[in-house]
């Protein structure tokens, strides 16, 4: 079990490690925690079907770890939500990118925790794709395009 904590908390800093880079309010930290918590909970429900139920249970028992992935889901929206961030008369939004980076890494975390470790790895890896380089296309298109009109207020 702590090995796939620990797995889920080095896949969520390498999210977190891109977010570090790009000067973002959560960063390496933050990443980690959040995908090693979101693995600790998912192992630690197994854990208690485990411990309660034993194996000489009926078939009918089992683990299941979608509750358990709603409800981190759930607390990393409210994190998330933390580090957004409404400029300029609500005109200028910062901080959706690592809200969804934080989630990505909840995910990934959980995903390592079910053991799967391919799928895992693979999703970070795009997630990192993601954020660095269609980051760098968004700037391209951004500097092609010119600063956004002024909003008109009606």
């Amino acid at each position: 079990m702590l090995a796939d904590v620990a797995l889920a908390m080095v896949l969520g800093s390498g999210i977190g490690l891109e977010r570090e880079f790009a000067r973002k309010p959560a960063g390496l930290r933050t990443h980690m925690l959040v995908a090693g918590a979101a693995a600790m909970l998912v192992e630690g429900a197994r854990g208690l079907l485990h411990q309660f139920v034993g194996p000489g249970a009926a078939p009918q028992v089992r683990f299941d770890p979608i509750p358990v992935i709603t409800a981190v889901v759930t607390a990393v929206g409210f994190l998330g939500a933390g580090t957004i961030i409404r400029q300029e008369a609500g005109e200028h939004v910062e901080g959706l990118t690592t809200a969804a980076s934080m989630l990505f890494a909840a995910t990934v975390g959980a995903v390592t925790s079910l053991r799967e470790y391919g799928l895992a790895l693979g999703a970070t890896l795009l997630a990192l794709a993601t954020l660095h380089l269609v980051g760098a296309m968004e700037k391209k298109i951004r500097s092609r395009r010119g600063p956004a009109p002024p909003a008109s207020r009606a």
